[in-house]
């Protein structure tokens, strides 16, 4: 069995001028998600370190993982330094890093988000609250509800009287 390696013990706070992206990474991040990045970071802080290869030749701290939250940190909270784990690989490793941090986060499954919707809902939560502090379109939760059973789910729901207007036109036609 190889030796397990704990990087994430030793964070250290590098000056955000010292770190720079790499020019491989394929992940892109929509803009709800970066603004749920944001949001986060506000909400919680810096709960993740970036992971780091210190190039010596440039004394520079090249991103394997964390390219977005390097970035928010840089050109929105303009920090002046960021936690970082350092790891020492060669350009080969370093891209089969990046893609193992990327794809290891994996997808939130939908029944899951569901039942968390339905309880938000049910500890009194709106459509809007959950959107502001999910980073969710209002559609995307109703859609969510609509996996949970309905009774439930749109308890709380302020429907439009497009059916009631409906029937009173029908009835002067």
């Amino acid at each position: 069995m190889k030796k397990l390696t704990m990087p994430c013990m030793g964070v250290k706070l590098i000056p955000i001028e010292k770190v720079i992206s790499n020019e491989y990474n394929p992940n892109r991040v929509a803009n709800p998600e970066m603004k749920l990045l944001i949001k986060s970071i506000e909400e919680d802080g810096v709960t993740m370190p970036c992971v780091v290869m210190h190039d010596i030749d440039n004394d520079k701290y090249v991103v394997v993982d964390g390219f977005h939250r390097y970035t928010v940190l840089k050109d929105y909270f303009k920090a002046k330094e960021i936690p970082c784990s350092i790891i020492d690989k060669d350009l080969s490793n370093r891209m089969a890093s990046t893609i193992r941090h990327n794809r290891a986060r994996g997808t939130h499954q939908i029944q899951d988000m569901s039942k968390i919707v339905l309880n938000l809902t049910k500890d009194g939560w709106d459509e809007e609250k959950i959107s502001k502090h999910l980073g969710m379109e209002l559609d995307e939760i109703i859609r969510l509800k609509q996996i949970t059973g309905l009774r439930e789910a749109f308890g709380n729901h302020t429907f439009s009287k497009s059916w009631e207007e409906y029937e009173k036109r029908r009835e002067v036609i």
